[in-house]
């Protein structure tokens, strides 16, 4: 029999996924009065360093750098904010941890075999199992791993020198064997993985001594060492099979305890890993996909941190006024786009493509409904990527300009209304508003943009074999090495069977592609992928809109984190946990 009081703290926590919905719809309503009021004039001087922080009220509306917010998203926002806060207080903490740092993640890793795992949980976790033979430096070029030095004497043959005293966290030392048995379980068929694939051109590997390993080719393939470095596969021991997924065994800073699906995976630390051994004694990984709910462990104090969750960004504002919170960010390599289907008879017109380009101001999107947790975007290669390279056309927001290429591709204005076309996108919420903007935006142009919205595996199932016109997701590091413009935009990876989904073909692109791939030396390369970058900001198959911050959220018990780009797990490396 529960108690009165327990009655109403469970009526309350039922009624928050009301609430928040609630608040998604105010949300929805305020991104369209706001798209008005961006209509009707300039939106005033911008502030972007102090936006997260600078707000005033007045009258019935909250002026946020110059622009008039409805009082209803006010209204919504302090519901959101205060129900946290009250069920905050309502609530009862897990069990303190003192020596183990318990961080949100969304989902549990589908496979910890890192030869087999590749969605996010699962390769973040498994770098901090798992070593590779190179790692990745902050320009994403390779370095040394657990292979201390390596030689390519010609494009077919590449020799890695392993280092000496790394052991397996069961004790067993590291060998060539175990690098040889890592890929030969893949490309003879003992492991069933798509990463198969990613190996093709290696014709054989062989061990000429415990401490070298040679890659033999079949053709020239320059992206070799990226795909052996940390975040594309781990090594394993000598004649592991299935059984790495139930129980994996590596050579990291961090060596597996348990895991319960959709509950937790716990690790502690490898007390003989080779390099500095991490300051955490154990690291909890609990999984909360709701991120109201995740928000609320934050603020209760019964999760540490949690790095680029879904929490909305008027959430994350919310927490940085938390004083038993920190939230650092830092520039990171997710990149949201929008893609065309270029076999459709609108769209195949590049003057369409480039007049939605310009008809499109990314920059109030920034400011207002990303917070400026977001950066521009010119190139689907991050800024930080030794070959990225801006120098190619840039459309910057120019309605005029949209309405001469409409003009020119044949579409006359009707009763304001030039053509209708549709965009599928998913639930997501901050996607949600983003859309509602666009369309905004391009009906200013004669563009009648047709929104649906579906459950994300119905929407990723539309895309992957083509049904769509429009659709907008995120490359997330699969766009840090540049062989992503094979993957994405070379003419032999249309779907089902490739990531090609705007069926783009430029037989100048892929006559690029191929050689750059081919290409050992790295200045060539980038010669290359430079001419690669400004062919496509020309044809524009799509348009790259923004790179998304990496945001961590802790408590203050923990410090020494340090962001990389690429927002893995990394930092939990050097972290500790304070006597507080």
């Amino acid at each position: 029999m529960h108690s009165p009081q327990t009655q109403n703290h469970e009526a309350f926590a039922s009624s928050l996924p009301r609430i928040a919905e609630a608040f998604h719809e105010s949300a929805l309503n305020a991104a369209r009065t706001f798209v008005l009021r961006w209509k009707s004039g300039p939106l005033g001087p911008r502030r972007p360093s102090t936006l997260r922080r600078g707000f005033s009220q007045g009258g019935g509306r909250r002026s946020v750098g110059g622009l008039s917010w409805p009082l209803g998203f006010r209204t919504a926002t302090t519901i959101c904010i205060a129900s946290l806060s009250l069920l905050s207080l309502l609530s009862c903490s897990h069990p303190y941890e003192p020596n183990t740092l318990v961080m949100i993640i969304e989902s549990s890793p589908t496979n910890l075999d890192p030869r087999v795992g590749i969605d996010g949980q699962s390769e973040r976790i498994d770098e901090l199992l798992f070593d590779a033979l190179l790692t990745r430096d902050e320009h994403f070029n390779v370095q040394p791993g657990l292979a201390e030095r390596w030689e390519i004497p010609d494009p077919l043959t590449y020799v890695f020198h392993l280092r000496r005293g790394v052991t397996f966290h069961n004790g067993q030392p590291l060998s060539a064997r175990d690098v040889k048995w890592t890929f030969d379980s893949l490309l003879q068929g003992k492991i069933r993985s798509t990463k198969t694939s990613t190996y093709r051109y290696v014709e054989r590997i062989e061990t000429p001594d415990e401490c070298t390993v040679v890659f033999h080719l079949k053709e020239p393939f320059a992206t070799l060492l990226w795909n052996l470095s940390e975040g594309a596969i781990g090594i394993v021991p000598y004649g592991s099979l299935d059984e790495v997924t139930r129980k994996p065994i590596g050579t990291g800073p961090f060596k597996f305890v348990s895991a319960e699906t959709d509950k937790e995976v716990i690790l502690e630390r490898y007390e003989n890993y080779w390099r500095q051994k991490p300051r955490l004694a154990r690291v909890r990984f609990v999984v909360v996909p709701d991120a109201t709910t995740e928000a609320l462990e934050l603020k209760k104090g019964s999760a540490d941190l949690a790095i680029n969750s879904p929490m909305p960004p008027d959430t994350i504002v919310t927490l940085e006024h938390d004083p038993s919170l920190v939230v650092q960010y830092s520039p990171g390599t997710r990149l949201a786009y929008l893609a065309f289907n270029l076999r459709d008879p609108i769209l195949r017109d590049v003057r369409v493509r480039q007049a939605i380009a310009c008809a499109l101001d990314r920059r109030p999107m920034i400011e207002y409904l990303w917070r400026n947790e977001v950066r521009p975007a010119h190139s689907v290669l991050p800024q930080q990527s030794w070959a990225y390279d801006d120098d190619v056309e840039q459309y910057n927001y120019d309605p005029s300009r949209a309405r001469q290429l409409l003009d020119a591709a044949g579409y006359p204005s009707i009763n304001g209304v030039r053509f209708h076309i549709g965009m599928k996108t998913s639930t997501d919420e901050n996607t949600r508003l983003m859309v509602a903007v666009m369309q905004q935006q391009l009906r200013e142009v004669g563009i009648a943009l047709d929104i649906r919205t579906y459950e994300f595996a119905t929407f990723l199932a539309d895309v992957t074999s083509g049904a769509f016109q429009l659709y907008s997701l995120r490359w997330i590091g699969g766009n840090e090495d540049p062989d992503i413009f094979d993957a994405a935009f070379h003419a032999r990876n249309f779907p089902p069977a490739g990531r090609n989904r705007s069926f783009y073909s430029n037989p100048r692109v892929d006559a690029l592609i191929d050689q750059a791939r081919r290409e050992t030396n790295q200045d060539l390369r980038k010669r290359l992928y430079a001419e690669i970058q400004e062919i496509l900001a020309k044809d524009l198959p799509a348009v790259n809109l923004w790179y998304m911050d990496n945001v961590l959220v802790h408590t203050r018990r923990v410090r020494n984190l340090t962001l990389n780009p690429s927002g893995n797990y990394d930092f939990l490396k050097t972290a500790e946990i304070t006597g507080q």
